[in-house]
């Protein structure tokens, strides 16, 4: 990092920290708006174009297994839903069906990773709903179907939506056909899919040239204004932000600000509904960890030590145990999924298994409530709970806590450590 002596110097880096998650959302929308819309066909000609659909949503239709590489750390129990909105030409109504009895969240995160409203079963529940999102600026009548109201702090929003899915047949075919029936449209209930430029290739995750990120915080900052009572100097001149740039980003990269839970566990992430002051801890996770929703939807302990602080190993066997009385509080699931170090990618194995949760069939209990899983590399027999482990790796496991009870969220709950065996 730059000398702090040099005022010119801490003042860019500060800027830069400030801004930095404004360039990574914008970075996110080039990467995972659709190219192709399913009626109006390409958004631009040329395949290099950086134009792209946005009030459109993409789904995935299946869980993610070891053979998909794009993103590190995937939960294997949902699958998801994507959309980014514009509302610079007027609000937009999310429209979605009856879900049942399912888990099922839409997170709206605002440009400076904000996740400031939900849509869903926590929240709104499972009814049919048609969600009216507006930007600052519009002031209007809002139509008697609507059942619920969101004002957006900025004209830019991420949608993230999570569906829980229990199998890879018929559930996956009844998730699909909700995902079918989700749909982004104006108040008359036209297609609110509108093409907007996106400024740059959003496959690029490296530190971003000084130019590219100057032109595009400036043009984001004219559609997202900052947070109330946030205060910020901008622009720096080009040759700051060529020194600043990397330095932050390495920063970002190397710097650990977990919450220590004991016991070998920690929480990455911890926000509500707005990060608050606390720039750099929004910049890490935007640089990190990009797209979190608040805890109170879901919380993400992890470990990567046993309860010796020994770096968890394939080589070694493990035990979790969760005692009759320190069992998981949740309102909706929770689960249990293993990573391999090396590339932070599920571990392939031959059970198939990546996670174990509270939905696992066959799941076994011990005779006094307690129960206890199995961390490694061989096959430990029948009647044990087993989550596969990569043979002679480090690996480190994500515990998955959806709707977590005020003990999780207060930092209350005691988490047992992963002991050797």
């Amino acid at each position: 990092m730059q000398s702090t002596t040099d005022p010119i110097a801490r003042d860019c880096d500060h800027m830069v920290i400030q801004t930095l998650p404004l360039f990574e959302m914008m970075r996110m929308r080039a990467a995972t708006t659709a190219r192709r819309h399913p009626d109006l066909g390409f958004s631009a000609p040329q395949r290099e174009s950086a134009v792209r659909w946005v009030n459109l949503f993409t789904h995935t239709h299946r869980r993610l297994g070891p053979q998909d590489k794009e993103v590190v750390s995937p939960n294997n129990d949902t699958v998801y839903s994507n959309a980014w909105l514009d509302l610079s030409e007027g609000p937009v109504v999310i429209e979605s069906p009856e879900m049942g009895d399912r888990y099922w969240t839409l997170g709206l995160l605002d440009a400076w990773t904000n996740p400031f409203a939900y849509v869903g079963r926590r929240t709104t529940g499972n009814r049919p709903q048609r969600t009216l999102v507006h930007g600052p600026g519009w002031r209007g009548p809002v139509p008697p179907d609507i059942t619920q109201t969101i004002a957006a702090p900025g004209d830019d929003v991420w949608l993230i939506g999570r569906h829980l899915v229990e199998d890879d047949g018929e559930d996956a075919a009844r998730v699909r056909a909700s995902q079918a029936a989700m749909r982004l449209v104006r108040l008359d209930g036209s297609d609110a899919a509108m093409r907007v430029a996106t400024w740059m290739d959003g496959r690029d995750a490296g530190i971003p040239s000084a130019d590219r990120y100057l032109s595009t915080v400036s043009a984001a900052l004219r559609r997202n204004p900052p947070p109330e009572g946030e205060r910020q100097a901008w622009p720096p001149t080009e040759t700051a932000l060529q020194m600043s740039l990397p330095a932050v980003y390495e920063r970002l990269r190397t710097s650990n600000q977990p919450h220590d839970l004991g016991g070998g566990w920690a929480i990455p992430v911890m926000v509500k509904t707005h990060w608050g002051d606390d720039y750099l801890t929004r910049a890490r996770i935007a640089r990190n960890f990009i797209g979190a929703l608040g805890v109170e939807e879901a919380m993400y302990p992890t470990a990567e030590v046993d309860a010796r602080g020994a770096p968890l190993d394939g080589s070694q066997r493990y035990e979790l145990r969760f005692a009759p009385d320190r069992k998981l509080k949740v309102g909706a699931f929770w689960s249990l999924t293993m990573y391999r170090r090396s590339d932070c990618l599920f571990v392939a194995n031959p059970i198939h298994r990546y996670s174990i949760g509270d939905r696992t069939p066959g799941l076994h209990h011990d005779a006094d409530g307690g129960l206890a899983i199995r961390l490694q590399a061989e096959d430990p027999g029948p009647g044990v709970n087993w989550l596969p482990a990569p043979r002679d790796e480090l690996f480190y496991v994500v515990l998955r806590l959806y709707q977590p009870h005020a003990d999780h969220l207060e930092l209350r709950f005691d988490y047992p450590p992963i002991q050797p065996i």
